[in-house]
């Protein structure tokens, strides 16, 4: 009856320690899931990153989601390693009014334009950053009157395999 009415549950510490274990690891998989090392475009394996994490004295915030911790964890480990989030593969449709105007403001958010091809439409097949990604939507959005399309390709662009610490 005292816990119904006060709204109070006690949680043992290891209960405590075994849930932010948990985020913890949470975060790292999080990390190692949207991360490459730039220099060789392969994933870090979880492992990897924990320990990285580690080495860097993170503490899990227990009232912070893991996603939004996984992208703290990303700026931190910019400081100590090689690591960045992958890139996102996308393929523009401009219609051909638009499309020269357009592409001149999408290049500041475009990585790597790895096709262009030009008939009745703009094509752009391209990386981005993922952090680029809503307002390059948005762009496509206002500046074709919702007549361009993006589709994403693949959500990150990696080599095969993980990267192997040395």
């Amino acid at each position: 009856v005292q816990i119904l009415s006060k709204g109070e549950l006690q949680v043992s510490d290891k209960e405590r320690h075994t849930q932010l274990e948990q985020m913890f690891r949470d975060i790292a998989t999080i990390v190692a899931d949207k991360c490459v090392n730039p220099e060789t475009k392969r994933p870090y394996t979880v492992i990897l990153i924990e320990r990285a994490m580690k080495d860097i004295h993170y503490s899990v915030k227990p009232h912070k989601s893991t996603k939004q911790q996984a992208l703290e964890v990303i700026r931190q480990l910019k400081e100590t390693m090689q690591i960045e989030r992958a890139h996102m593969r996308l393929r523009f449709l401009l219609p051909a009014k638009e499309g020269k105007k357009l592409k001149e403001k999408l290049k500041p958010l475009i990585k790597v334009i790895e096709s262009e091809d030009f008939h009745e439409q703009l094509e752009i097949v391209c990386l981005i950053d993922p952090g680029c990604f809503r307002e390059i939507d948005e762009l496509i959005r206002s500046e074709t009157k919702g007549k361009g399309t993006r589709e994403v390709l693949s959500l990150k662009e990696v080599e095969e395999g993980d990267e192997k610490l040395e």
